[in-house]
């Protein structure tokens, strides 16, 4: 006798009622931001004080409106702006109002279901699913890259994990991918702190022995009293990888180090040698920035 695999009809599937649900629970937290009469992007209700987080390409004027779930339209005051990070924050006078949930973006793993609620197209609050494709970074930082359908209208709206946590703002389309700006992220720019963090060497780009086309970074010096030379990390050694970043030219470092925190423990993999080493080095602040 077969086994059925589909449920009877009539029944709902488990995956039904998590995405029906998931939808219910993200729809008041979703906010519509508009410039005037236009309709600009989506927000995140991130405090019940008042506080929405967006893109920053999405705040075109100082005052913005914000679109409630009810169809209750609010002024906002844009209180902070970080067009490198792509992130914004707006202010409305409001209370109550229901916040979402920070999820921890660093915990993330390659093939996480995920999905995104915005406002694509003259659509409201539609929701879209996908799988975390990558994690990694490119020429303006840190990026989840999720396989999910974005449209325009979704930038400023939450990614979310199965839980309906926050774990990244969709920014922007990129080669069929959505890139979404880390929730770790997020969380700095409101507390006012997106300095990047400080790993002290000076570095240049080198063809990998034994590897051809491969390329990895040289280490010529390492500022004394800095985190690399306080971590054990030498003129000579050659940089594979920091992070999940493999390292070919010499940019590909402050690009890594631009969304990091000081005070971070950035795992390098290093070939010293010719022996591959792993070692870790806590990231310290710019003397730059002092």
């Amino acid at each position: 006798m077969a086994t059925a695999i589909l449920p009877p009809i009539g029944h709902a599937p488990l995956l039904d009622d998590t995405t029906a649900a998931l939808a219910a629970y993200l729809g008041p937290r979703v906010v519509e931001v508009r410039s005037g009469e236009r309709g600009a992007g989506s927000g995140v209700i991130w405090g019940s004080d008042g506080l929405i987080v967006t893109n920053a390409h999405v705040v075109r004027a100082p005052a913005m409106e914000v679109v409630l779930a009810d169809g209750t339209v609010l002024p906002a005051t844009v209180t902070a702006r970080d067009e490198t990070h792509d992130l914004a924050a707006l202010r409305v006078a409001a209370t109550g109002l229901p916040a979402a949930a920070a999820g921890d973006s660093d915990s993330l793993r390659v093939g996480q279901v995920v999905l995104a609620m915005g406002n694509p197209l003259g659509l409201t609050r539609a929701l879209t699913m996908g799988i975390i494709h990558a994690l990694g970074t490119g020429d303006r930082g840190r990026w989840i890259q999720a396989d999910i359908r974005l449209a325009p209208g979704n930038s400023g709206g939450p990614l979310v994990d199965v839980e309906g946590k926050v774990i990244g703002i969709n920014s922007m389309i990129a080669g069929g991918l959505a890139l979404a700006v880390p929730s770790s992220l997020v969380a700095r720019f409101l507390a006012g702190d997106t300095r990047p963090a400080y790993l002290g060497v000076r570095v240049q780009g080198v063809q990998l022995p034994g590897a051809e086309g491969a390329r990895c970074l040289l280490v010529l010096e390492t500022i004394t009293g800095g985190p690399a030379a306080r971590g054990g990390l030498l003129p000579g050694d050659l940089l594979l990888t920091a992070g999940r970043t493999t390292l070919r030219e010499p940019r590909d470092l402050p690009v890594t180090l631009r969304d990091l925190a000081p005070g971070t423990p950035l795992p390098l993999t290093i070939l010293r040698a010719g022996l591959r080493r792993e070692i870790t080095i806590v990231l310290g602040e710019s003397p730059n920035d002092a």
